[in-house]
């Protein structure tokens, strides 16, 4: 995450600092890529601290590496920098705050980053990003100030300011796993969802292609899986949309009679009631996103002037009889099988074809695998011990089985529920079984690894890597979700270990 910008005066250089204090939280809690969100940081801290450039490196609790991305310069990609390489590997190792006149006459430097990216670092100023518990997350640095060199006031706001980066992250899926250390689990590639199984990184690379275009996008899954989150994923990364609104119809929720109102909007007179005119979710969306959540509960009449917007982006309003035009980019999603409601004429062919341009299917979570299910745990067990404020809990031996075990019929959100319950119902910070509210023994579906204790199930057809991922993920649950233990009975290293998760 390599950023440039241009000198600014010292009046304007403050208030960027106390404006990037005050979005932090905000530009966090976006469902943004991950290199997107740290390319966004960095641009605003080398704009706060009037520097050149900035880069925001995170530990990778897995391979203790450092993490970033120069977005840039897509050639290069990803940089990861071995524990204790550079300047930056040195403050994420010590703790020390780094402030550098001449950089490259620091024995600590490394040169082969500047190499790669065609950059001369001169100045430099390196902190670490701490947690409220004192444990490094990762590093904050920035290069070259343009009128001379990093003050102790700058080293001050860096260090408040990677104070906030640490809270902040804990408000996102990149806060570090149970019990970590140092660094963050870098679950997947989008800050606000949780995923490293093989089903759900083809789900990702479609997503990051569907983001990139401005294609109208059908997600298709079972309830719960998080169809909305994905929508708003598209949105975020969305480099033509994404500041203008994502705009939600839930199409279950609304008699036909308002849904055609509700998303068209109406004019004053079109009704009874009607006194004024209203404008609908279509108008509202405008150069941003309409996320249309269960389109296949639309009444045919309403099928039709969705059809029409699809095509030419034309509507009209309720009552109304002229034109209007919304440049709004549709995301659509359905856990109905349109197909055979387009057989029975329940719903448009045409509108049907329209929608899903690019289909993205999100996998239901017995498909995923028992690790997936207790990365997600860990996730919903930190953010609903936070909101309840229960501190620090943990999640017992027979209760990480019975998460295993169960069928999830109710996928993610019925794991979060679960997840919640157990937080306010335990007495103490141990959840055990009882606590999670499900049934004790649950049978296996055909279509995810049974229970450890029965074995893996391993059908023909599957690559070798899924096999591996299968076989790692049972033993995972057969040991509890303990890693270590888990890494001696493979006889393979505990970082080898998370890599292959």
């Amino acid at each position: 995450m390599l950023a440039r910008v241009l000198p600014s005066s010292p009046l304007i250089e403050q208030s960027n600092k106390l404006s990037l204090l005050l979005d932090l939280g905000a530009l966090l809690a976006r469902e943004v890529e991950l290199d997107a969100l740290l390319s966004a940081l960095s641009s605003r801290i080398a704009e706060a601290l009037h520097a050149e450039r900035a880069t925001l490196y995170l530990v990778d609790d897995a391979s203790n590496e450092l993490v970033s991305h120069v977005t840039s310069l897509p050639v290069i990609g990803q940089i990861r920098l071995p524990a204790g390489k550079g300047i930056a590997g040195y403050v994420a190792e010590t703790g020390e705050v780094v402030n550098l006149r001449d950089a490259a006459t620091d024995p600590r430097f490394f040169s082969e980053v500047d190499k790669r990216t065609g950059f001369r670092s001169k100045t430099m100023l390196t902190a670490p990003i701490r947690d409220s518990r004192r444990a490094i997350r990762g590093v904050v640095q920035v290069l070259n100030k343009h009128d001379g060199t990093f003050s102790t006031e700058d080293e001050a706001f860096l260090l408040a300011l990677a104070a906030q980066v640490a809270q902040a992250l804990e408000g996102t899926t990149l806060r570090p796993a149970a019990g970590s250390a140092r660094g963050v689990s870098l679950r997947g590639p989008f800050n606000h969802i949780v995923g490293a199984s093989e089903p759900m990184r083809a789900v990702y690379e479609q997503i990051q292609r569907a983001a990139s275009t401005d294609a109208t996008v059908l997600l298709r899954g079972e309830t719960g899986v998080g169809k909305g989150l994905f929508a708003r994923a598209i949105h975020a990364n969305s480099a033509k949309r994404a500041a203008r609104e994502l705009v939600t119809v839930d199409c279950t929720t609304l008699p036909p009679t308002l849904i055609e109102s509700e998303l068209f909007g109406h004019e004053k007179g079109a009704f009874t009631g009607a006194d004024r005119r209203v404008i609908g979710k279509v108008e509202r969306a405008h150069e941003g996103t309409l996320f249309l959540d269960e389109v296949g509960e639309l009444a045919p009449a309403v099928q039709a002037k969705l059809l029409r917007l699809v095509q030419d982006k034309s509507f009209e309003r309720v009552g109304g009889r002229a034109p209007q035009q919304s440049d709004a980019r549709i995301v659509a999603a359905t856990h109905r099988d349109l197909e055979a409601m387009v057989a029975k004429g329940e719903f448009r062919q045409d509108l049907f074809y329209r929608l899903r341009v690019v289909e993205v299917t999100i996998p239901p979570l017995r498909a995923r695998g028992a690790e997936e299910v207790l990365r997600l745990s860990e996730h919903f067990l930190a953010m609903y011990a936070r909101r309840h404020g229960r501190g620090e809990m943990q999640v017992s031996p027979g209760a990480r089985r019975l998460l295993c075990e169960h069928d999830w019929p109710g996928n993610v959100r019925e794991l979060e529920h679960a997840i919640e319950r157990a937080v306010v119902t335990a007495p103490t910070i141990r959840i055990e079984p009882q606590h999670l509210g499900l049934p004790a023994r649950t049978r296996a579906r055909s279509d995810r690894p049974p229970a450890p204790t029965e074995g893996v199930h391993l059908p023909l057809g599957l690559s070798l890597a899924e096999v591996e991922r299968r076989y790692v993920a049972a033993t995972l649950a057969k040991m509890e979700g303990n890693v270590s233990r888990t890494a001696e009975s493979l006889g393979i290293s505990r970082n080898r270990l998370k890599r292959k998760r």
